[in-house]
């Protein structure tokens, strides 16, 4: 009779549990897929109007409207602030910290303008950094209010020489609220600010703000949530004795800040990268050293000038931080390659 209870109290434990604890659920990454990135929706072409990102481990791309935003409050340890190079944001430090007081006659506009020999790396977050967040145009935001001055930024643009209109510049200065961010901004010649306040959210690598809209939007997926990104972005190009920053289209950039990794691998010919493609497996992967720069891909897959399209004597192998390792190549870009500009096709295959 002991035994037979013991043994009922047992079972109705093992009920108790199996009612009050879900069972965790392990989805196995992706083998692979071939998608075609929906860089445009209205034939923009090269001057790509989404910027794309690629999670490998689920098939899933997210396309977000370049234009959508203009500033990306860092949700790590740090209170840096980037602004949007996928839209040629430019931005330049007035020694002001009262935002109401600064107008046009307290910056030289031309100072903003990128391209055409024009422009410095001055005035974007320096894209020659392996991480955009070691050297932003807007100082670390500090714990001391006056120690944060006024910015004029020029939220859109590019690198064609020009920058918007004065009534459409806008001036902002940022501050520290807790364990997040205060941002004042107003017209170039407004004279007085609004306010919004910015949380940080650790799932995400930022928080991104529209000024034109007065809110937070979203852009890029959670942190662990996308590897890649493609886009129209800022570089950087030779002029003259040295670098100057220039924006074009196609530019590939790993999710670093996320702790994806990655390196390329250049073969002789296409006919061999393709067989080493195809054996690339664990065992090849282990020989070659990651990078975590967010350029390790860049605009090195494809040609403009030449012979126009995809570099087939190349592909790439990318690093989630869950530590899947996938190996990546790019199938077309252009009519000349036979793909349609704005939506590149992709194949990628988790390596085993």
């Amino acid at each position: 009779m002991k035994q037979l209870l013991v043994m009922t109290m047992a079972l109705a434990v093992m009920a108790s549990c199996s009612k009050d604890q879900d069972p965790i659920i392990v989805v196995p990454p992706s083998n692979g897929s071939t998608l075609e990135l929906n860089g445009t929706t209205t034939g923009a072409g090269a001057n790509a109007e989404n910027s794309v990102f690629v999670d490998f481990s689920i098939d899933k791309q997210s396309a977000v409207l370049r234009d959508s935003w203009d500033l990306a409050f860092a949700s790590n340890s740090t209170y840096k602030v980037a602004i949007n190079l996928t839209n040629g944001v430019s931005a330049v430090q007035v020694n002001k910290t009262d935002i109401n007081t600064v107008t046009e006659a307290d910056v030289k506009l031309d100072t903003l303008k990128l391209g055409q020999g024009l422009g410095s790396f001055a005035v974007i977050d320096d894209v020659r950094e392996t991480n955009i967040l070691n050297k932003t145009v807007i100082a670390e935001i500090s714990a001391t209010d006056n120690n944060n001055k006024v910015y004029v930024v020029n939220r859109k643009g590019g690198t064609n020489g020009t920058i918007l209109g004065v009534a459409d510049l806008f001036k902002i200065r940022i501050l520290r609220k807790g364990n997040g961010y205060t941002l004042q901004y107003a017209k170039l010649n407004e004279t007085s600010f609004k306010s919004l306040d910015i949380s940080k959210n650790a799932d995400f690598n930022f928080q991104f703000v529209s000024l034109v809209n007065g809110t937070t939007v979203n852009v890029e997926p959670e942190k662990t949530s996308w590897d890649i990104m493609w886009s129209w972005n800022i570089s950087s190009t030779s002029f003259g004795a040295g670098l100057i920053p220039y924006g074009f289209s196609d530019i590939v950039l790993i999710n670093n800040i996320g702790g994806v990794t990655a390196y390329e691998r250049i073969y002789s010919s296409a006919e061999i990268a393709t067989d080493a493609y195809s054996k690339f497996n664990k065992d090849s992967a282990t020989k070659y050293a990651y990078t975590d720069n967010r350029m390790s891909i860049g605009s090195n897959w494809r040609a403009t000038t030449g012979t126009v399209g995809v570099k087939k004597d190349r592909f790439y192998v990318v690093k989630d931080a869950a530590g899947n390792a996938y190996k990546l190549k790019f199938l077309s870009f252009t009519t000349q390659d036979g793909g349609t500009r704005g939506k590149p096709q992709i194949a990628y295959e988790l390596i085993k």
